[in-house]
């Protein structure tokens, strides 16, 4: 399990008074935030998430529901707090985009009004 990223049993349980109680079946191990930070600092398809992390849908999943149920939010704001000593932890999180992302304009095509609805012109 070498070169792959871990975080530390303290910082395991600074961070579970942010995740959701589990509903139904219980949930696996919070450890399996190492798997999801190493995929994504890594640059990663979900796909590529070493075995040892646990299963990628696992990994995905608990993505795409925390970030819906803003748990990474939570996160992040504890995490920007002052820390006991003065000094600050951060976190910053990066996520690629499609290439074709950077341009919302099209050749003979009126310009999008993204995030606006188009009935209210």
């Amino acid at each position: 399990m070498s070169g792959q990223f871990w975080l530390t049993s303290a910082l395991v349980e600074r961070l579970r008074p942010h995740s959701p109680k589990p509903q139904g079946k219980p949930r696996v191990d919070d450890r399996i935030l190492s798997g999801i930070l190493h995929v994504l600092r890594n640059g990663l398809r979900w796909q590529d998430a070493p075995p040892a992390h646990g299963p990628y849908k696992t990994l995905y999943n608990r993505v795409a529901r925390w970030s819906r149920l803003g748990v990474f939010a939570r996160i992040f704001c504890d995490l920007a707090k002052l820390g006991p000593h003065g000094d600050t932890i951060m976190f910053s999180m990066h996520l690629k985009a499609h290439r074709t992302a950077a341009s919302l304009r099209k050749r003979g095509a009126r310009q999008r009004a993204i995030g606006r609805d188009p009935r209210a012109a």
